[in-house]
């Protein structure tokens, strides 16, 4: 039940933060330096992908460990390196690969790699605990 928690709570957080970066932050920056090379339409069956096999991650090096150590700051450490990790696969692969991929975008999703996921796997932690903490108060009274 911990981990269905988890995973609810990380997922809500990764995709409201994202959605407010990518609707009213960083939409107009990705279309000015990538135009031509974006589809016409979000595939958002893939999308969906990617948003629930990532947070599967977050949980399982973030937020997992964090809640077993009963850690806070181990929860954004482990956010923080593996959203570098995770964006950096991607966009360095691209700047290395892609002819005309601009290396702004990649030092700037990169950075927002790491700032999305250790929000997200820190409020996972957070609200995870927060939901769990009264049922273990009471089996805590009980015992």
């Amino acid at each position: 039940m911990r981990h269905l928690i988890a995973y609810l709570t990380t997922v809500t957080a990764f995709l409201a933060i994202d959605f407010v970066w990518l609707t009213q932050v960083a939409g107009p920056f990705y279309f000015e330096q990538l135009g031509d090379l974006m589809a016409d339409e979000v595939r958002y069956e893939i999308a969906g992908g990617f948003y629930l096999l990532y947070v599967v991650g977050i949980v399982y090096f973030c937020v997992s460990p964090a809640l077993r150590a009963g850690s806070l700051r181990l929860a954004a450490l482990n956010g923080a390196l593996f959203g570098l990790i995770a964006y950096a696969t991607y966009d360095l692969t691209n700047l290395a690969t892609l002819r005309d991929w601009p290396a702004i975008v990649s030092m700037v999703d990169m950075v927002w790699g790491l700032a999305l996921t250790c929000a997200s796997a820190s409020a996972g932690f957070i609200l995870t605990r927060a939901i769990l903490k009264p049922s273990a108060g009471k089996a805590e009274n009980q015992a």
